[in-house]
């Protein structure tokens, strides 16, 4: 483990920045991103929804994750196999709407026909895509964020999502172990992926402090991510096996979620909104055990 000389609080970097603009389709690796009520800004801004509002994911739909987005010239550009890039202007939205993400339905911006085509065609089912209204509160569950009012857009539950890439390194050894490839972070989608951590380190964080030009990024690590299907989609073919998830099952369970099996862990933002987080960045973390 390293230490800060300093103060003698494990010390860390931030080496990965994962933004998922639209929910459960590709990420997209940054080297900066502005810290926002909702976390990362422009994470899980969009997601794509049925004909009656409600959300799709790869969780029914591993095609999902073929989407490749990317930012150029404010632009979101959507790219999958046999489809023609789509645009998407990031100052333009459509016509009101409503969406369903899990058991919450909120406020959303259509994006209108084009995208709802481009998503039917690809997707093989009636789809349309819908960007979060801003005016819209949705928070984190108050039982793990110790009633402090965390903001979030189309994430599952949480602003952030923060990994170890130690904690890759010890799974990826296990897999090999069972004579299994190696899989990339991409699996587990978060946003911030730390290193200078042990494995599984994480799960017992109290507290991240990131330094950033403009001051201290103070996040509280709250809830750990418990696991669906999704791992097991592979992010580069979209085919799905069970290896990850079997191995997690194995030695991944977590009393605190009820036995669910867990990677990462979620976090809310107690200082440092509107500052940038970037890759590179130093930190120190503290524990509560």
């Amino acid at each position: 483990m390293n230490h800060d000389l300093k103060d003698g609080t494990p010390a860390c970097t931030l080496v990965g920045l994962h933004l998922h603009p639209i929910k459960s389709c590709g990420s997209v690796l940054v080297q900066e991103a502005q810290l926002v009520e909702t976390g990362l800004d422009l994470d899980r801004d969009w997601m794509v929804v049925d004909p009656q509002g409600e959300m799709l994911t790869q969780r029914e739909l591993p095609r999902m994750a073929l989407i490749q987005p990317t930012f150029k010239g404010g632009e979101l550009v959507l790219r999958a196999p046999g489809m023609l890039a789509l645009h998407l202007r990031l100052d333009t939205v459509e016509a009101e709407t409503r969406a369903q993400v899990w058991d919450d339905v909120v406020k959303a911006f259509d994006m209108g026909a084009l995208a709802a085509q481009w998503f039917t065609d690809f997707l093989g089912r009636p789809a349309r895509l819908v960007r979060f209204d801003p005016e819209q509160q949705r928070l984190a569950d108050m039982k793990w964020t110790g009633g402090v009012a965390a903001e979030t857009a189309f994430s599952d539950g949480f602003p952030l999502l923060v990994a170890n890439a130690a904690s890759l390194a010890d799974f990826n050894a296990r897999l090999a172990a069972r004579g299994t490839a190696p899989v990339t972070m991409q699996r587990f989608r978060p946003n911030l992926v730390l290193s200078g951590l042990q494995s599984w380190d994480e799960d017992h964080v109290d507290e991240l402090v990131l330094q950033t030009d403009e001051g201290p990024v103070r996040l509280k690590l709250v809830k750990p991510c418990t696991r669906c299907s999704i791992p097991d989609v592979d992010p580069a073919s979209a085919t799905t096996s069970h290896e990850v998830g079997d191995l997690l099952q194995s030695f991944r369970s977590d009393p605190r979620m009820q036995g669910g099996v867990t990677f990462g862990i979620n976090a809310i933002v107690l200082e440092g909104l509107g500052r940038t987080l970037r890759v590179g960045q130093q930190g120190s973390v503290s524990y509560a055990f």
